[in-house]
């Protein structure tokens, strides 16, 4: 059965859209080359689209011609404004962005442990309402949230755990409450996959599994290009999978005696103490994480001298990563976060030639190439998703 008329319009007008956003600006005749739509359709099509108020005339392609087959258009930039948060255990992140993704504001705030969570709660949220004030009057559309812990995968809330600040949860039911922007959360290793999918390292695989080696241990799952979150959201929580080499066995409330207690950013730093690597200071907030970080760099800059701790960190993701590939044969293995970020290429080299003697199912291992940013670039690109979803399904 033929689309009707109305429904025909609609998926021209979303095909139009995407490639001015991916390709753009645009001229009307190259629209026409790239859709094969008729010369009159093109030009209904971009009446309507202005009169929508996502495009406009942006300029003239070629300085020899002039008139209405030189106007270049483009999508109305400013029609929507975009937040992300990086919601960590120390603190929080946030971008304010146009609807093409370019940064208006951004601002930090940590946040000590002793704060309150109602304290805390409002200390964010007027975080990020300043900074979207800071980027300009138009409204905020979506708000994307990276935050560690488990989605509920069917009401799309964070759910309780023992192991996270309080005010996590409580800042997602405030905004949701307080903003009259779609507001989405999810888990920040799913949020770096999806970023280094769409930016990064992984721009030509359609199947891998990301590990997230930062304070924390996680992996994300995405396989035929869509992530996989598991039955109750907890896929990928790889910091609770038992290992050897450690004491004990994980619980159902704590991921000691799990993968976590053996390449987590404390574990990352025992073994650097244990293998005589100069460190920086720790005790201070959040430290764990930098002194992991120091850890790597240390070994990396010390040559044969860093050797023994690279290859015992290698082959403890190696065994991590080992437990993963044998499950899903994702053909690719990403290390990233801060950790990963700071062990770059020869970190991964050393992972893969481990793996490769561990495992016969043939796995290539890189570096993640955002760095501790991929979460808020995923968050980004979660909440430029849903408004460009909203603003064109409403042009169609």
């Amino acid at each position: 059965m033929p689309a009707s008329p109305s429904t025909a319009r609609a998926i021209n007008d979303r095909i139009a859209l995407r490639l001015l956003l991916h390709d753009g600006p645009l001229t009307a005749t190259q629209l026409k080359t790239r859709t094969g739509l008729s010369r009159p359709t093109i030009a209904d099509l971009v009446e309507r689209l202005q009169g929508a108020g996502l495009i406009r005339v942006v300029g003239e392609s070629g300085a020899a011609r002039r008139g209405p087959n030189a106007r270049l258009y483009g999508i109305v930039a400013d029609r929507a404004h975009l937040a992300a948060l990086d919601v960590r255990t120390g603190g929080v992140s946030v971008v304010v962005t146009d609807l093409l993704g370019a940064t208006l504001a951004e601002d930090t705030l940590p946040m000590g442990r002793g704060t309150g969570t109602g304290p805390a709660v409002e200390r964010a949220a007027a975080l990020l309402e300043r900074t979207a004030r800071t980027a300009g009057p138009v409204p905020l559309h979506s708000v994307g949230i990276g935050a560690p812990g488990l989605i509920d995968p069917v009401t799309g809330e964070l759910r309780d755990s023992s192991a996270l600040p309080a005010w996590h949860r409580g800042l997602v039911r405030v905004l949701q409450q307080r903003l009259p922007a779609t507001v989405l959360v999810e888990n920040e290793t799913n949020l770096a996959a999806v970023a280094e999918h769409r930016a990064g390292a992984a721009r030509d695989r359609e199947t891998f599994v990301l590990l997230w080696l930062g304070h924390g241990i996680g992996a994300a799952v995405m396989l035929d290009g869509k992530l996989r979150r598991g039955a109750s959201g907890g896929a990928g929580e790889i910091g609770f999978l038992p290992v050897p080499g450690v004491r004990g066995l994980p619980s159902a409330v704590n991921c000691e005696g799990g993968f976590q207690s053996l390449a987590g950013s404390a574990a990352i730093g025992g073994l650097a103490v244990r293998h005589g690597l100069p460190l920086p200071p720790t005790g201070a907030e959040g430290r764990e994480e930098a002194t992991a970080v120091a850890a790597v760099r240390a070994a990396l800059a010390a040559g044969e001298r860093g050797e023994p701790f690279l290859g015992e960190l290698a082959d403890r993701l190696a065994v991590g990563a080992a437990a993963v590939v044998s499950v899903l044969d994702p053909g690719c293995v990403l290390l990233a976060g801060a950790v990963g970020h700071a062990g770059g290429a020869p970190l991964a080299a050393r992972v893969e030639e481990r793996l490769a003697a561990m495992s016969p199912l043939r796995t290539e291992v890189r570096a993640g190439a955002l760095g501790d940013g991929a979460v808020l670039r995923g968050a980004l690109i979660a909440a430029r998703d849903a408004a460009q979803e909203a603003l064109f399904t409403a042009a169609g």
